[in-house]
C-alpha cells in the first residue's frame, strides 16, 4: 500500500507542476517504436498487426485508435507529464502544423532489423521511421522558413526511442519463420543488434536529436505467449528469452555511455523498462499477470469485438492481451520514466530533468 501512495503522490505532484509552468516542456515531441506505442501507423497497412478495433481502445477517450492496449499508451502519458495538450499524432495522418509540435513514427511488429516481424505482414521497421522522419524534417522546413533555423527548433525537441522487442519475440525466438538464432548465439545477437542500433541513433542525431530517450526492452519472456509458447519449465517466466534480453539491455546501457561521451552537444539516456516490469509485480499489487485481459486468437492480439468478454478489473491485470501491458501500467512506467521514483529507473538522468536542458 506504501508504495502505491508513493507512486500516485508523484504521478500528482507531475501533473500538478505541469499545469502551473501552463506550456509544454519542450516544443515537439518525436516517437520512434513498435505496437507498444504505435498510435495509428499500422491501421492500413496489410498485417496481422493491428488494432483498430474493439476491444482494443475500450478505455481511450476516442476509442480504437491502433493503440495496443485497452487505453493510453505510456508516450501518451508521457506528453501529458510533458504539458501537451493532445496526444502526438500517428506519422500516417499528421498534418499542417500539428507535426510542429511532434509526430509518433511507431508501427506494431517493428524492429531493429528489417526482416523482423515480416511474417506477419507491411510494417514500418526503424530504419523506415527514420525515413519517414527525414520527410517530416523537410515538411518543417518549409513552414519554418527564415525566420527560425530547422536545426535549431529540432535541438529543443524531446526524442524516444524504444526498439528490440520484436528483434526477440519475432524473430530470435521464432525459429520457425527466421534464421538468426541459429546464426547467433544469444551474446553476439545482443552485440550485432546493438552495432545496428548504434548507427540508426546516431543518424537520429545527425538529423538535428539532441534530447534522446531510448527505452530499454522489457521482460518479454514473462508475457502470456511467451509462456504458452515456449513453456515456463518450472520457472514462473520463460528464462532464456529474458537472459537474452539482459544481455541486449547491458550492451544498450553501455552504448548510452559512448553515445554521450561522443556527442557533448547531446544528451542520451536509458530507461530501464525491463526493471520497471519486474518491480510492477512485485510492488505495485497486480493480481493477474500470467494472462491477459482479452480473449485473444492465433497471434495473441484481442479477438475483435468481445468487449463483453474482457476483465472487468483492468487495474489489477499486468497485460492487456498476450503481449502488451494494460494502460495502468503503461501510466507507472511513464511515471518513473519522467520521474525516476528509483535511481535504477533511468541512467543518467530522468525525462523531467532531460526536457529541462
Amino acid at each position: 500500500m506504501k508504495t502505491w501512495l508513493s507512486f500516485f503522490a508523484l504521478l500528482v505532484l507531475s501533473k500538478f507542476l505541469l499545469h502551473v509552468h501552463g506550456k509544454p516542456q519542450v516544443p515537439c515531441y518525436f516517437i520512434f517504436g513498435d505496437s507498444l506505442v504505435d498510435n495509428g501507423n499500422n491501421n492500413q497497412l496489410q498485417t496481422v498487426a493491428r488494432a483498430n478495433y474493439l476491444p482494443y481502445g475500450v478505455d481511450y477517450p476516442f476509442g480504437p485508435t491502433g493503440r495496443f492496449s485497452n487505453g493510453r499508451t505510456s508516450v501518451d502519458f508521457l506528453a501529458e507529464l510533458l504539458g501537451f495538450d493532445h496526444h502526438i499524432p500517428p506519422f500516417t495522418t499528421a498534418s499542417g502544423s500539428d507535426i510542429l509540435k511532434g509526430v509518433n513514427y511507431a508501427s506494431g511488429s517493428a524492429g531493429i532489423r528489417n526482416e523482423t516481424g515480416q511474417h506477419l505482414g507491411v510494417h514500418v521497421s526503424f530504419d523506415g521511421q527514420l525515413k519517414n522522419h527525414m520527410a517530416t524534417i523537410s515538411r518543417i522546413f518549409r513552414m519554418l522558413g527564415k525566420n527560425v533555423t530547422t536545426s535549431g527548433y529540432l535541438k529543443k525537441c524531446l526524442y524516444s526511442v524504444g526498439m528490440g522487442s520484436n528483434d526477440y519475440i519475432n524473430n530470435y525466438f521464432l525459429t520457425k519463420h527466421y534464421s538468426s538464432k541459429r546464426l547467433y548465439s544469444p551474446k553476439n545477437y545482443a552485440k550485432v543488434l546493438i552495432q545496428q542500433y548504434s548507427q540508426q541513433i546516431k543518424r537520429l542525431y545527425n538529423y538535428g536529436a539532441r534530447k534522446v530517450v531510448v527505452f530499454g526492452v522489457g521482460i518479454i519472456g514473462c508475457t502470456p505467449n511467451a509462456n504458452s509458447l515456449h513453456g515456463k519449465k518450472g520457472s514462473l517466466c520463460v528464462d532464456k528469452m529474458n537472459h537474452a534480453v539482459r544481455r541486449f539491455n547491458t550492451e544498450l546501457k553501455l552504448l548510452i555511455n559512448q553515445l554521450n561521451a561522443d556527442h557533448s552537444d547531446a544528451k542520451f539516456i536509458y530507461i530501464n523498462a525491463y526493471r520497471m516490469a519486474s518491480m510492477n509485480v512485485s510492488s505495485f499489487g497486480f493480481k493477474v499477470w500470467d494472462v491477459g485481459c482479452c480473449p485473444v486468437g492465433k497471434y495473441g492480439q484481442c479477438n475483435p469485438d468481445q468487449q463483453k468478454n474482457i476483465c472487468k478489473n483492468r487495474s489489477q491485470y499486468l497485460f492487456w492481451d498476450s503481449f502488451h501491458p494494460t494502460e495502468i501500467v503503461n501510466q507507472i512506467i511513464a511515471a518513473r520514466s519522467y520521474s525516476a521514483f528509483e535511481k535504477f529507473d533511468t541512467y543518467p538522468t530522468d525525462i523531467s530533468h532531460l526536457a529541462k536542458i
